[in-house]
């Protein structure tokens, strides 16, 4: 069976301006996959194109085998969609907007049993106006999964939410993933995606330049970690060993600490450790440090995840 999401050479452009320039992935079955960059990436434009709410300028995509453009009643009836700013009537209820999308789907499921899941039971009868920013969130979730979808489409999930809002929705994409549903997540909080996605796409200037599991994306681009060890007494001057597969060494200025950047970071540290022994010096602290995939993107585009 073809993956639920498949997208070969997909272009977008607004005029003269290039948004999404040529992109290819596929999303497996049950994976969450996630589309990472800063805002203007063309994160947002890729995901519009597969919801069927925008046309491409190029490429071919399908969604459940349909093509989102073309066959656009067939993959909204199968899909849920969480966009990155859900705006309902200020005086509608909670359970007036459940209703109001179920009558849009030819299969629905109890609206009761989703607000019970996403605890807003206790505010079906209250305005969309009364709702924290959280709870309008857990309600655009309850909407998107109203159809029971097996693809999901979460853009930008979490963004603006306060820290505790920002744990229950990735509470709620973790219920979902177990429930084997096929999710595909844009965002721009690294932390995010590390947590969420099994595997992820880094998106910069419309292009992907890096596709695999966060691990992958780190070691592939970054491999290289940092070795900290703190001794209990300064070090005697004079010149550090050269430690097999250190690449860079530092000592700061009381030499009680050394940082060594080493791409095989287990045989390094056996070899300092040896070394600090046989000079019956104390090891006090050891840590080591690993590439995280902010690091990667870094190193992959040259400016910040935020910028």
């Amino acid at each position: 069976m073809a993956n639920p999401i498949e997208v070969e050479a997909l272009t977008k452009n607004y005029g003269a301006f290039p948004a999404v320039k040529g992109i290819d992935f596929g999303v497996q079955a049950g994976e969450v996959f996630g589309l990472l960059g800063p805002n203007g990436a063309g994160k947002t434009t890729t995901v519009e194109i597969l919801e069927g709410l925008r046309s491409r300028s190029g490429g071919r995509v399908t969604v459940l085998g349909y093509d989102p453009e073309v066959q656009t009643s067939q993959v909204k009836d199968r899909v849920g969609v969480c966009l990155q700013a859900t705006r309902l009537q200020e005086k509608i209820k909670v359970r007036e907007a459940m209703a109001l999308f179920a009558d849009l789907y030819t299969r629905t499921v109890s609206s009761a049993q989703l607000l019970k899941r996403l605890q807003l039971w206790e505010k079906r009868e209250s305005l969309y106006s009364q709702l924290s920013g959280g709870q309008k969130q857990r309600l655009a979730l309850a909407l998107a999964l109203i159809n029971d979808p097996q693809v999901l489409f979460l853009d930008e999930p979490s963004a603006g939410l306060d820290p505790q809002a920002r744990l229950e929705i990735h509470e709620l994409v973790q219920d979902l993933r177990r429930e084997q549903r096929t999710i595909l997540l844009t965002t721009h909080y690294i932390e995010e995606a590390e947590k969420l996605c099994d595997r992820v796409a880094i998106v910069d200037e419309g292009r992907i330049i890096a596709i695999g599991t966060p691990r992958e994306i780190q070691e592939r681009t970054l491999a290289h970690s940092v070795i900290e060890i703190e001794c209990s007494q300064p070090l005697a001057v004079g010149p550090l060993p050269s430690w097999q597969d250190a690449e860079k060494i530092a000592l700061d200025e009381s030499r009680t600490r050394i940082a060594v950047t080493s791409s095989r970071p287990a045989r390094t540290i056996v070899e300092m450790v040896k070394w600090l022994d046989e000079g019956g010096m104390e090891l006090a602290d050891i840590r080591i440090k690993r590439p995280s995939l902010e690091d990667a993107f870094i190193e992959l585009t040259g400016k910040s995840l935020r910028e």
